[in-house]
Order: C-alpha cells, then sequence, then structure tokens
C-alpha cells in the first residue's frame, strides 16, 4: 500500500521534493517574519493601525499578479527562483538599520518588495512545478504544499514571536533571510531542461493581456478561479466573527488561538489527501465538495458548543483549501507552459486579493448585524457559489464534444 499511495511516490521523486523543501524552507521565514514585523512596529509606535501596514504591504503586490507574473514567463524558471531568493536575502539585511519609529518606512518598503518577489516566485515556481511533477501527482505536490504551508502558520510565527522576543526585529529579518538563501540553493539543485524563452516584440502589456484572456476564456478554468474568488471573499468577510464566535461560547479572545490551530490541522489533513480526491473527483467535484462542507461548517458555528466549535473549525480548514488546490491544480494541467506564469499570477490575484476585501467589510459588518444570523447569511452565500462550478461542468464537457467532433464525422 506504501509503495502506491501517491504522496510517498511524490517525496521520493528527487526534483519534487527539493521544490517542496524549498517552498517550505521559504514559508517559513515568510510566516515568522509576517507576526514579528507587526509587533515590532507596535513596540515601535505603539499603534495597532501602523502595525496593521506590514501585513498590508506584504499583500498589496499580489494586486499587481497578473503584470509581476508576466516576469516568470521571459525567462527560465529555476534561475529566476534562485535569484527571487538571492535578492530578498539581501534585502532583508537593510531592515538592521530599522531602529526608532522614523525609519520604519524602510521595513514597510521591503515588506513591499518582498511581497512583489513572492508573486513572481508563486508563479515561477508553478511553472517548474509542472514541468518536473508527472501529471497526475500534481494535485498531490498541491495538496502536500498546502500542508507545509498551513503547518507552517501554526509553528513559525510562535518561532518568530520567540526569537524578537529573545532578540529583536533584527534577529527575525535575518533568520528570514537565512531560510531564503536555503530555498535559493535547494532550487538550484533542482534538475530540469528548461529552453530559453524565445524573444518577443510584444508589448508588456500585451503580454500580460495574453494570459488574463486565456483564463477568462477557458471553460474550466474561468469558473473554478471565480468560485475559488467568491469562497475567499466570503472566508474574509466571516474572520472577524471568529472572536464573536469565541465570546458567545464564554471564552475569552485568547481561545481564537485554539481554533486556527484546529483550522490549520484541517488543512494540513486535506493537503494530503488532496491528490486522490482530485483523481476520483476532478477539480470541479473536489472544489465543491470543500465549498459545501465549509457552507455547513459556517452555518453550525451559530451553535453555541465547544465541541462544534471545534469541529467546524477543523471543517473549515479542511474544505477551504480544496477549491484552492483545484483551481492551481486545473491551471498547472490546462495552461501551456509559455503562459503558465502569467496564467498562474493572475488566478493567484483573482483568489487571495478577495480575502483582504472580505476582511475589511466584515469587520464592519460584524459591528452592525448579530454574528448568528450573519454566519447563517454567509453559509447560504457559499452555497449560492456552487452553480459556478456546474457550469464549470457543462462548459468542460462541451469544449470536449467540440473536439471529438470532426474526428467522429470523419473517421478516416
Amino acid at each position: 500500500m506504501t509503495k502506491n499511495w501517491s504522496v510517498v511516490r511524490v517525496l521520493r521523486d528527487r526534483d519534487a521534493a527539493l521544490c517542496l523543501t524549498a517552498s517550505w524552507v521559504s514559508g517559513f521565514g515568510t510566516s515568522a517574519l509576517w507576526l514579528a514585523a507587526g509587533v515590532w512596529v507596535k513596540d515601535l509606535t505603539g499603534s495597532g493601525g501602523l502595525a496593521a501596514l506590514c501585513t498590508l504591504a506584504l499583500w498589496a503586490p499580489t494586486l499587481l499578479g497578473p503584470a509581476l507574473g508576466a516576469l516568470a514567463d521571459r525567462t527560465r524558471r529555476r534561475p529566476l527562483l534562485v535569484a527571487l531568493n538571492l535578492g530578498p536575502a539581501a534585502l532583508l539585511l537593510t531592515v538592521l538599520a530599522v531602529d526608532s519609529a522614523g525609519r520604519l518606512w524602510l521595513l514597510w518598503t521591503v515588506l513591499f518588495l518582498y511581497g512583489a518577489a513572492a508573486v513572481v516566485a508563486d508563479a515561477a515556481e508553478s511553472a517548474l512545478v509542472a514541468g518536473v511533477v508527472a501529471p497526475e501527482l500534481l494535485g498531490d505536490f498541491n495538496g502536500l504544499r498546502m500542508t507545509a504551508t498551513e503547518g507552517m502558520k501554526l509553528v513559525a510565527p510562535l518561532a518568530g514571536a520567540g526569537v524578537y522576543a529573545a532578540y529583536g526585529g533584527p534577529a527575525v529579518a535575518l533568520l528570514d533571510a537565512v531560510s531564503f538563501l536555503c530555498a535559493a540553493g535547494l532550487y538550484a539543485c533542482v534538475r530540469v531542461r528548461e529552453e530559453r524563452p524565445r524573444p518577443t516584440t510584444v508589448h508588456r502589456r500585451a503580454r500580460t493581456a495574453e494570459g488574463v484572456r486565456f483564463l477568462w476564456g477557458h471553460p474550466e478554468l474561468r469558473p473554478l478561479v471565480l468560485a475559488g474568488g467568491a469562497t475567499m471573499l466570503l472566508s474574509g468577510l466571516g474572520g472577524p466573527l471568529v472572536y464573536a464566535v469565541v465570546e458567545g461560547l464564554g471564552h475569552s479572545p485568547a481561545y481564537t488561538g485554539t481554533l486556527h490551530a484546529v483550522q490549520g490541522a484541517g488543512s494540513v489533513a486535506v493537503g494530503l489527501l488532496s491528490g486522490p480526491a482530485l483523481r476520483r473527483l476532478g477539480e470541479r467535484r473536489f472544489a465543491a465538495c470543500g465549498i459545501a462542507l465549509t457552507a455547513v461548517a459556517v452555518a453550525a458555528q451559530a451553535i453555541v458548543s465547544d465541541p462544534v466549535a471545534l469541529v467546524c473549525g477543523a471543517a473549515i480548514g479542511a474544505g477551504l483549501p480544496c477549491v484552492l488546490i483545484a483551481a492551481l491544480t486545473a491551471v498547472q494541467r490546462e495552461t501551456p507552459d509559455a503562459l503558465l506564469g502569467r496564467v498562474t499570477a493572475t488566478a493567484g490575484t483573482l483568489l487571495y486579493a478577495p480575502t483582504a476585501v472580505g476582511l475589511a467589510a466584515g469587520a464592519g459588518l460584524s459591528e452592525l448585524v448579530p454574528y448568528r444570523p450573519l454566519l447563517v447569511l454567509l453559509a447560504l452565500a457559499r452555497s449560492a457559489v456552487l452553480p459556478l462550478l456546474r457550469g464549470s461542468q457543462r462548459a468542460a464537457s462541451a469544449s470536449r464534444t467540440a473536439a471529438r467532433s470532426p474526428s467522429d464525422a470523419n473517421p478516416a
């Protein structure tokens, strides 16, 4: 059984394991810095709003995904990933000069550039992985990557907070720089044959538009990505409600850490099972199952019960990544290599940018509407996303039928 387990097949593949480890190592440093940077700013200024700018600086480049992704299609991906890890490692050293509130602009600038490099790196990594990992194992790889990412969210912030408490913010920046150096070395060891992209006279704006047009016009990818973006928007809307749920249970705000932990555990579990589930169900049904699971779990959070809250947290953690893994796997499988960087980055913008919008709107809604009715409304809204995926299946079936028609009509 172990020999046939696809997760083991991925981990036994040298190059796939190197890519996965590189992603894990750099993700550790990023997660550690994400928390410590906000605490650092809060200590220097006493302002929670200025501390929140750290998260904004890191995530703002996601909105530039379609343009930044074009960079991943203009050169070979492996050397680009090495450079994109060495560059931030050097850039983070400038953070060592931040010793007062007057120099915080350096930290925010570094975090913004860091976030921009991460957008390009994600696009380049997706394209590299599509050439390294066997097509039938892409779902397993993406699930393992999700497992590693969620696992880091449980461990790395605590490590970053510990290093910050003991040695200060510059030490966390050095830790992150070391993680990037390690990731660069791992990517450099990947063995892959890449052709240098052909020179083109197409204007940069037109090249960016090519990726957007491909994604928007694809009968399978567009509905999956739109369903994923809608799901993440609703997840953002419901994010601030976790504090109301905890208060309803009669616990202190610190209990949110427990709910986040079980949610992370759910994401880790589904990451390990995603490959077999994708092969059995396909991307559309896998995404639909995840959305339906989160809809039920969100509605059930209105029940005032500790065991129910913990089960719902794990269910949300398991359901939410399904649509993300399904969309990314479909993008890697359906997109030509020459467009993969742009399409991946465009999909990333549509999938992740709505989360920030949802968080901002959800903070206001949570002050205006009682949390229990709002949870039920958000669950119903998730259910309303499912017809998008039914449309995806009909479009895909029609596309396959059209592709077969000429050969059926002319068997010779």
